[in-house]
């Protein structure tokens, strides 16, 4: 009797469908169900072996953007000590605390690490201060979250894009509040899922946490300074400070199934050390004397492009899009540079260099 040959590709689909029943019997119901995403801008075969979310995460960490990241500043300015940190370890910390919640809430991780690891590839280099040279100089403004989802929609892989899910897209583009309230109370700019509510959430918790502690570290401030209220309700400490509020999102949370809250006592002291972050760090003047002087490199980068278009487009810019106006092509240049890309740059464009004569 010969045996009849197995039927692989049968056996390769399976692999993701038990994955997607597993979800099923594992996730609260109020979860982002893989198998249930609602698709892609582009119609694909699914793959073998990945579910949805997860191969959305695998497109990200390969992506061009996500490696510039580290290159590209949190706060302090290519500072030279080796444990500050950049935008690159910024998103992992987002991605760990975001992962944390959705776990102990069991929501979909992979969702939530995918939204997490491309909420912030659309940033520029020199951190808001590019951000905000941008909003000011280019046409119709710009924001770091609108560019993010751009990158992931158009500008990686040569103007194909990742083509990725719309649950993620839609939680990388509504991951953003500036100063606005913690929890928005605006629909347009609240996640369709509770994963993406929860990266929105795990950004400012990362962020209020690593700056400060970073702000520490380059004495801009003193940990005797922290608003004694803050460091009362949350803790005197980096770790304990993280842990109150990761944990009282998730007790808060599990009260109230298919809902994402915290206690107004924590609210209100991380509100209350976030305006101390933007006080005495983003607007403190060792802060801001730097951001003002990368402000400068920026503009003259982009009126000076402005001026050469034809340098742009075949000299420094790769990835110009022929579809694309001038002014949104120097928007997508500029904000794709790292730190250190716009130092060369502007050295190359402004400053003379010395002849080597024999």
């Amino acid at each position: 009797m010969i045996n009849a040959e197995p039927d692989i590709t049968n056996s390769y689909a399976n692999v993701r469908c038990e994955q997607e029943g597993r979800e099923r019997i594992l996730l609260a119901p109020d979860a982002a169900f893989s198998a249930a995403s609602r698709g892609r801008v582009h119609e694909e075969p699914e793959c073998n072996y990945r579910m949805a979310f997860q191969h959305d995460r695998d497109r990200i960490i390969h992506s061009k953007a996500f490696r510039r990241l580290k290159y590209k500043t949190q706060v302090f300015l290519t500072p030279s000590g080796d444990h500050y940190r950049t935008r690159l370890t910024h998103t992992l910390e987002v991605s760990q605390i975001a992962r944390t919640i959705a776990k102990a809430l069991f929501l979909n991780e992979d969702l939530t690490e995918a939204i997490a690891l491309g909420h912030d590839l659309g940033h520029t280099p020199f951190g808001h201060a590019g951000e905000a040279v941008l909003n000011q100089l280019h046409p119709g403004g710009f924001s770091h979250f609108q560019q993010s989802l751009r990158v992931v929609d158009i500008l990686e892989k040569d103007g194909a894009g990742l083509n990725l899910t719309l649950e993620v897209r839609d939680g990388i583009v509504k991951h953003s509040k500036g100063k606005g309230k913690i929890f928005s109370p605006a629909l347009e700019h609240t996640a369709i899922t509770l994963e993406g509510r929860i990266v929105r959430l795990a950004d400012i918790i990362a962020y209020v946490n690593h700056d400060l502690d970073d702000a520490i570290r380059a004495q801009a401030i003193a940990a005797n300074e922290i608003p004694r209220n803050c460091r009362k309700i949350l803790g005197e400490t980096h770790p304990q400070r993280i842990n109150t509020m990761v944990t009282d999102i998730i007790d808060i949370s599990r009260i109230e199934p298919g809902s994402l809250q915290m206690s107004p006592e924590i609210l209100e002291a991380m509100t209350d050390l976030r305006s101390f972050l933007f006080t005495r760090v983003y607007e403190s003047p060792i802060v801001y004397r730097d951001f003002k002087k990368a402000s400068r490199l920026l503009k003259e980068i982009y009126a000076y492009l402005i001026e050469h278009p034809k340098e742009l487009r075949i000299k420094y810019y790769t990835a110009y899009l022929e579809d694309a106006t001038l002014e949104e092509n120097l928007r997508d240049f500029i904000a794709s540079m790292t730190d250190r890309y716009a130092f060369s740059l502007y050295e190359k464009l402004f400053l003379p260099h010395p002849w080597n004569i024999k």
